[in-house]
């Protein structure tokens, strides 16, 4: 009987500061909250619709399509463009939920330009990977076969899996955060595609970057135990004395 009163407390201390952290930024601002997150949403529905006309398909693999067989040069050119490059075998609707729900959550608590970062670092980490991968060969722990070198990346779902993993960091979702790398692990251990390898190359990025996030504000906070350490972004940082409002 006691169960339920326990659930809704793990619940409230697992997503409760996330929840509010939301709830007070979008009251505060409204819809210019998700301006990127809603830019991302119809750039990636105007580029499926695009790379599904006779038209269309070429010029986008020719300015979003990333392989780990093209030159890096072409593939940093192609990189940014590929976040919002969805997968033609799967249904485009998904893709556009997980953009909404988590680059908003993103946005929201990261603000934008952090947002941006993370989601282009974490795609970029599996871009690279999967050239490392081809390179190493399948006879290695960390190798692919060599015709992955002509599969194309993973589109959103990197930078979607990233930027949730740096999230639950940031506002210290643990089980959350434990829930998409163990996901993203099983997605591989049933189905090992570059898809699958590239999330976790993407995961692998993010968790250094918290990690050495973690050490240097341990680090400031031995130097000056008297200061605060904001766990969030934008969201944390109400307008205080003296702040413009």
């Amino acid at each position: 009987m006691n169960r339920l009163p326990a659930l809704r407390r793990a619940a409230v201390r697992e997503w409760g500061p996330l929840f509010t952290a939301v709830r007070q930024r979008l009251a505060a601002r409204g819809v210019r909250a998700l301006a990127l997150t809603l830019t991302a949403v119809a750039l990636t529905a105007a580029v499926q619709v695009t790379q599904n006309q006779a038209w269309g398909y070429r010029p986008v693999q020719n300015l979003g399509a990333v392989r780990a067989e093209d030159p890096l040069p072409l593939a940093l050119l192609r990189t940014p463009l590929s976040l919002f490059v969805p997968a033609l075998d799967l249904p485009v609707w998904g893709a556009l939920a997980q953009i909404l729900l988590v680059f908003g959550v993103a946005e929201v608590c990261l603000g934008r330009w952090r947002t941006l970062a993370v989601a282009y670092g974490a795609t970029l980490a599996g871009t690279l990977y999967a050239r490392v991968g081809v390179a190493l060969g399948p006879g290695t722990f960390l190798g692919l076969p060599a015709s992955d070198a002509q599969v194309v990346d993973t589109g959103p779902s990197a930078a979607v899996v990233g930027l949730a993993v740096y999230v639950c960091h940031q506002r210290r979702a643990w089980f959350t955060g434990a829930l998409v790398v163990l996901a993203m692990v099983v997605e591989v251990l049933v189905k090992d595609n570059l898809a699958g390898r590239e999330h976790l190359a993407a995961i692998a990025a993010v968790l250094v970057v918290c990690g050495v996030r973690e050490w240097r504000g341990r680090r400031r906070g031995s130097r000056n135990p008297g200061a605060a350490v904001r766990t969030c972004g934008p969201a944390a940082a109400g307008p205080g004395p003296g702040r413009r409002r």
